[in-house]
């Protein structure tokens, strides 16, 4: 488990790039770049980091499913992923 100040850092980072989406757009179409610069850091989307939405893991994360490869497999082991089934051959 991650501790949970780091995943209450990600949600405030996803919060901020959301508060200024737009005006971040507008200022790359302007080609403002000095504007771009006295916004906050962490309004940047590329400060994100992915996580695990269960256990809050940074590494082998899913996109797909938006879990880790640990939970993928003990949630596919148990079924609680449907369409998904342990191969076997």
């Amino acid at each position: 488990m991650a501790k949970e100040s780091m995943k209450a850092r990600e949600v405030k980072r996803q919060k901020l790039v959301n508060k200024y989406a737009s005006k971040r757009e507008a200022l790359k179409k302007a080609g403002d770049f000095v504007g771009l610069q006295k916004l906050p850091k962490n309004a940047s989307p590329v400060r994100l980091h992915n996580r695990c939405k269960i256990t809050g893991r940074p590494k082998g994360y899913m996109r797909v499913f938006g879990i880790s490869r640990v939970m993928f497999r003990e949630m596919a082991n148990n079924g609680l992923i449907p369409g998904i089934k342990k191969s076997s051959w």
